[in-house]
């Protein structure tokens, strides 16, 4: 490419008017951008109101996980990846877990922090105690902006404030805690947090500059555990490979990046 990027309106144009410019721009064929301008079953002008400057879109494969015994229930495990042998492997192993009970699963609930950032404030422990005193009227400051989220159980649930110590001096931090059904909530605890900033910032006679979720999600945690029989997975050689293949792993951070992979396969 030899002209510039920079190409203002870009983003005014629609799906079909931009694969035009990237067209004259690269020099890929008709058949190249029909090819990337294809979206699948989803809508051109649908994925050009989910993401920006859209051209077109990618389709993976949809695989089927069987085998799963989850707290004593069959599944369906659909799996969207490009990757071969995952879905095999996670079928293969939902099979060997079949055999001494499948998974047991828990939960934590669904649990999101949205932090406000609160600097230079003029007194840290005042302006905590001001928050913590002010805590109902902050929740339901918040929980006003996601009525249909708190019609279903969920919502602003609690409030932690916490002074930290930073290279920029002391920052009181606000912290929502809400329970964001079945949602990832992003969208609803970005809302709360920027809702109630105008009146944290007052109540804590400081400035307050970020206000978003945490992405430290250690109050929303799924537990799964299975016990394989070891002849089901092939013999003592093979347990004793498998805990070898272990203590490589964590001895080794190359090794453990890799094994790590193959746990995130599972995970995801």
């Amino acid at each position: 490419m030899t002209e510039s990027s920079e190409i203002p309106g870009f983003y005014k144009l629609s799906p079909a008017e931009r694969m035009k410019v990237v067209q004259k721009l690269t020099g890929i064929t008709d058949e190249e951008a029909k090819t990337l301008g294809n979206t699948g079953g989803l809508p051109p002008e649908v994925a050009d109101r989910m993401i920006e400057n859209v051209v077109g879109g990618m389709t993976i494969p949809l695989g089927i996980a069987v085998n799963f015994l989850i707290n004593g229930k069959d599944y369906l495990i659909p799996m969207a990846l490009e990757e071969p042998s995952v879905v095999a492997a996670a079928s293969n192993a939902a099979k060997m877990a079949r055999v001494k009970g499948g998974f047991r699963v828990t939960n934590t609930g669904p649990i999101m922090i949205g932090q406000i950032q609160v600097v230079s404030p003029s007194d840290p422990d005042g302006a905590k105690l001001q928050l913590l005193n002010r805590k109902e009227a902050i929740l339901a400051k918040a929980n006003e902006q996601d009525p249909l989220l708190v019609s279903l159980g969920g919502g602003a649930k609690d409030l932690n404030v916490k002074v930290v110590s930073s290279i920029k001096g002391p920052m009181v931090i606000a912290e929502l805690i809400v329970n964001t059904g079945d949602a990832m909530g992003a969208n609803a605890v970005n809302t709360m947090a920027e809702a109630v900033a105008p009146m944290i910032e007052q109540l804590a006679k400081g400035r307050v500059l970020l206000r978003i979720i945490s992405n430290l999600a250690d109050r929303r945690l799924v537990r799964a555990s299975a016990v394989f029989d070891k002849d089901a997975i092939g013999g003592e050689d093979v347990v004793e490979g498998i805990v070898y293949a272990y203590a490589f792993a964590k001895a080794d951070p190359y090794r453990c990046a890799t094994h790590n992979k193959g746990v995130m396969n599972g995970v995801v």
